[in-house]
């Protein structure tokens, strides 16, 4: 397995592109993405927990209910949740779409990211459809420009792999920034894939993978109206079908893994803000629920995020984000070390502070990537969770983000 270029067209039979159609003021950014299988494609989804749902949700969670979908169309600077027409305004996107395209309009995916509570007037997508798709091209990277609202860093990625001895590809690209803590999945995140698994299966793989991914992300705490992660397979890599558990799922898993996991690590680093990658790392714990409220409880800790954007090795905030969690720990037993390129450092042993250079730990905290390694020395599960630090410029860009 390795990382390849090409996003969410390295697949075979993809193709996508993003325009401005005039949804957002700013005319160098694109606000308008769509992706085109040349076959009809297994489609699986995950969505919000929030009870307050955007209406392409929704409409989504409907049009690929018969485990089915041909094309991905998203607009970017309008949510189009909380409006009393968005059902109808999501429809229409997909009508247009389908128009364009020569599809069924129920074989469309449809997403919207953005204010909350703007009504989105159809008229500019429908004036952009047509160039929209007449611009669709293997460069995944302008589909991924079109999703984007703070995002400051396109995010996308591809793994090639082989399944019964052909070569299969899958690509992902996302979006997220702000309003980052989901329960399902995550902001905006589209996956193709040129493997041949039925959308029972494909489901399966996805419900799993968010738990140990995306559901371990969190930027500032607040789960989005909007989160979505959708996988489109259509089967043009001719491997035998999958159809159940076996050696060829599993390789399909980790390829997913794969993907979904550098994705998490995208959205986390470019947190609205942000100017450091945080990444719990929990080891020896009881169980595996153990490790993972532990590891989500202190990379969404908004002290330990504050500490770590001051380079300040405060390690009682951890013990405290541990012991507020939930969890059923030991506290006596837990260490924690702060590691990053300069280093690594043990600065709590056993629950109780040990001697360390605050210079060389400071050192270690001012890189961009930083490692949170607690040890809870009652086990042997692990967990993984991906944070930011928390700075000034999180408030000041969403103290207006409205206005």
């Amino acid at each position: 397995m390795k990382i390849i270029s090409g996003g969410i067209c390295a697949a075979k039979g993809f193709k996508a592109n993003g325009i401005h159609c005039g949804i957002r003021k700013n005319r160098t950014k694109r606000d308008l993405a769509l992706i085109v299988s040349e076959k009809k494609a297994a489609a699986a989804g995950v969505y919000t927990t929030n009870l307050v749902k955007g209406a392409p949700n929704i409409v989504t969670k409907d049009n690929i209910s018969d485990g089915y979908a041909t094309a991905v169309i998203c607009n970017s600077g309008n949510a189009n949740t909380c409006n009393a027409n968005g059902i109808q305004i999501a429809k229409e996107m997909c009508v247009l779409t389908a128009d364009a395209l020569g599809i069924d309009e129920k074989d469309i995916i449809v997403a919207s990211t953005g204010v909350i509570g703007q009504p989105l007037d159809i008229t500019p997508i429908k004036n952009g459809i047509a160039e929209l798709v007449e611009g669709l091209c293997y460069d995944g990277s302008l589909a991924a420009e079109g999703i984007m609202t703070t995002d400051t860093k396109l995010k996308e990625v591809a793994v090639s792999f082989e399944i019964g001895g052909k070569e299969c590809k899958i690509g992902g690209i996302a979006k997220g920034s702000g309003m980052i803590h989901p329960n399902m999945a995550t902001m905006l995140v589209f996956i193709t894939t040129d493997v041949a698994i039925s959308s029972e299966m494909l489901q399966k793989a996805l419900s799993a993978d968010v738990k140990t991914t995306f559901n371990m992300v969190s930027v500032d705490g607040d789960t989005s109206t909007n989160d979505m992660v959708t996988v489109m397979a259509n089967g043009m890599a001719e491997n035998q079908i999958i159809t159940a558990e076996g050696k060829d799922f599993d390789t399909f898993c980790k390829a997913l893994n794969t993907v979904n996991m550098h994705l998490c690590r995208m959205i986390a680093g470019d947190g609205e803000g942000a100017t450091k990658l945080l990444e719990c790392a929990v080891s020896g714990a009881e169980n595996d629920a153990v490790a993972k409220t532990v590891a989500k409880s202190v990379i969404c800790s908004s002290l330990t995020k504050a500490a770590m954007f001051g380079a300040d090795a405060n390690w009682g905030r951890v013990l405290c984000a541990i012991g507020y969690s939930g969890a059923d720990v030991d506290v006596t037993k837990i260490d924690v070390s702060f590691k990053s390129l300069a280093g690594e450092i043990l600065v709590c042993k056993d629950g109780a502070g040990v001697d360390f250079s605050e210079e060389i730990a400071k050192e270690i905290l001012l890189c961009e990537e930083i490692t949170i390694l607690i040890n809870l020395n009652s086990g042997k599960a692990s967990a993984l969770a991906w944070g930011c630090d928390l700075t000034y410029d999180y408030v000041k860009i969403n103290g207006d983000y409205r206005t």
